[in-house]
């Protein structure tokens, strides 16, 4: 047993780590999004990731992504992987240095319980949803997490099997560059959501009070027309 998992017993059940450790979470894409993303569930218990990016690390990314000088010009899915298995050993992971498609997703995050968006481009990111919910997989996605002092993030739940995270207006770009407290807190967000769809959700002074379920009834499509709207 490892130090992290020692540290764990003393705040969750063995029932919780057991669900924590079962569950399959799929990270499309290593960058300020996914790599913090993996960092925080490996942290709180989840022990079966597949985490998917074909890009390697780089200066700029250093301000806000999970890597060290060390790591540059190395495969972000390496040099993440090092980094969390010397978090936790025992960890089930698995790395694929590819770009990823719309297309190619689907197949690629069979088995995954949850996929985690974590990709750059609007276009992009709303493709790629609509694939993965069309093919219905749960999906948390993030949508406007650039500049400070902007915004306050939040979690909506846009659907059955779809989740969004973010302030929804302010764009990562040259005006609202992406800076490591909103991205990290983006992250931590994506994070939360995937531990409430795993766990439920605890009230203060109540406890755990209902699990994690959907907006509506609408099915997998209706999710799938909400992902393309996103970047319209």
């Amino acid at each position: 047993s490892s130090p992290l998992a020692e540290g764990l017993r003393s705040h969750l059940s063995e029932s919780d780590l057991a669900r924590l450790g079962s569950a399959r979470v799929g990270i499309a894409g290593a960058g300020g999004l996914g790599s913090n993303v993996a960092a925080l569930l490996v942290r709180s218990g989840v022990r079966q990731l597949l985490i998917v990016d074909g890009d390697t690390v780089e200066p700029s990314n250093l301000n806000r992504q999970h890597y060290w000088p060390e790591d540059l010009g190395r495969p972000k899915v390496l040099a993440l992987r090092d980094r969390l298995l010397g978090l936790e050993p025992a960890l089930d992971l698995e790395t694929r240095q590819e770009w990823l498609t719309p297309a190619s997703a689907p197949d690629l995050f069979q088995g995954c319980s949850i996929v985690v968006e974590a990709l750059d481009g609007a276009a992009l990111k709303a493709d790629l949803c609509s694939a993965l919910l069309s093919a219905g997989f749960y999906v948390i996605a993030a949508s406007g997490l650039g500049g400070c002092g902007l915004p306050p993030m939040t979690i909506r739940r846009l659907g059955k099997n779809f989740v969004c995270v973010g302030d929804f207006t302010t764009a990562a770009d040259q005006a609202a560059p992406p800076l490591a407290p909103r991205v990290v807190q983006a992250a931590a967000l994506h994070a939360d959501a995937v531990l409430e769809k795993i766990l439920g959700k605890w009230e203060g002074g109540v406890g755990r009070v209902e699990a994690a379920g959907g907006g509506g009834d609408e099915g997998h499509g209706g999710d799938a027309a909400r992902a393309r709207e996103r970047a319209a």
